[in-house]
């Protein structure tokens, strides 16, 4: 993949007075009608810098799950890994992340100097969350820099907590090891993993303004949900990944993103035996239908065309223990039960 080129990153600034939402997530939180309230409270919760307890988080993990862009523009989410200690804050506006992306991911290409990433911070065994979203300053071989653009926390809602414990060096993922090239059409087993998956990345960008090619920002973010939240089907020849959208904190970053740039990637991890599933396409958001209707807690659903990808066995260094289910996710549905009052509303339909 050709890696893209960006310009170089402006200094340091701070977030607009009137809101720290670009035209996007503004339009999706008035059509909700929260958009004057989270523009006071978003000039609070949405910093240029990391809190200090932010730092701290970033500094104890053992990875962190990373959105970037490849030379065509295309989102991608991956994960890095290292030991506690690998991710550090020498000041509030600025990340060093020691690691580098292991064999065959194809983000890769998008961690260079004055591109736009996004980073996310789970502790899934606490089930703490923090989101920075910033800009490549520099690399070297043990890794690379990232200017803080936008620092925010999220609520713990719809993590299932799980605990890591390395099996490998973190060093190794760099090795060889065998990458399969997935495309429109998911493999049997790439298939598989997304269908019974309780947890998922999905990596998105908004587009500069005046519509220009190169991005105003990336951003990753966590989506949960009960084994197979993630409906795999195919249409048109392409692998259609459907997932329900429940509750959040109303900011709309990832669905603001969609409303002005559709092109997004999405990341699974086999947490028991290692494997690592990324995805490229274009995303969609549903705010009606009898999909949505049926779909218990779910107040839209995203779907995603799968347009290419890698399979990526032995990637995680890590393996987690058996999942804790988050507490929200029992007044949650499933495709399952939605399946029967979908093919009841088909049935009438038919019949008149």
């Amino acid at each position: 993949m050709t890696s893209p080129s960006f310009r170089s990153p402006p200094e340091p600034a701070m977030l607009p007075k009137d809101s720290p939402f670009h035209a996007g997530e503004q339009a999706l939180q008035a059509r909700v009608g929260v958009r004057d309230r989270l523009a006071q409270f978003g000039r609070k919760a949405i910093r240029d810098f990391m809190p200090d307890q932010h730092r701290a988080l970033f500094a104890a993990l053992p990875f962190v799950v990373v959105g970037a862009l490849d030379g065509r523009r295309r989102p991608w989410a991956s994960v890095l890994f290292g030991s506690p200690g690998f991710m550090s804050s020498p000041d509030p506006r600025t990340l060093r992340v020691a690691a580098r992306p292991g064999y065959g991911d194809p983000i890769a290409v998008g961690l260079v100097p004055g591109a736009p990433v996004g980073l996310l911070g789970i502790q899934l065994e606490t089930r703490r969350r923090n989101r920075m979203n910033g800009t490549v300053t520099e690399t070297d071989d043990a890794g690379f820099v990232v200017r803080v653009d936008q620092s925010f926390g999220n609520c713990p809602q719809y993590i299932q907590a799980r605990t890591p414990a390395f099996v490998a060096e973190p060093c190794a993922v760099v090795s060889p090891r065998p990458v399969r090239a997935e495309r429109a059409v998911l493999s049997a087993g790439a298939a598989a993993l997304a269908s019974r998956a309780d947890t998922f990345f999905i990596a998105t960008a908004s587009p500069a303004a005046g519509g220009g090619d190169p991005a105003e920002g990336v951003d990753v973010s966590h989506r949960g949900g009960k084994p197979g939240f993630v409906r795999v089907t195919e249409d048109a020849g392409r692998t259609v990944l459907t997932s329900p959208d429940f509750r959040g904190n109303s900011f709309f970053n990832t669905l603001g993103n969609l409303a002005v740039n559709p092109r997004a990637g999405v990341v699974f991890v086999d947490f028991a035996a290692g494997g690592l599933l990324s995805l490229t396409g274009e995303a969609e958001v549903v705010w009606d239908g009898p999909e949505l209707a049926a779909f218990v807690g779910a107040e839209r659903l995203v779907r995603f065309r799968v347009a290419e990808g890698v399979w990526i066995e032995n990637a995680v260094p890590l393996r987690w223990s058996a999942p804790e289910p988050a507490p929200q996710v029992a007044a949650t549905g499933s495709w399952d039960d939605a399946r029967r009052p979908i093919a009841a509303a088909d049935a009438t339909k038919e019949s008149g």
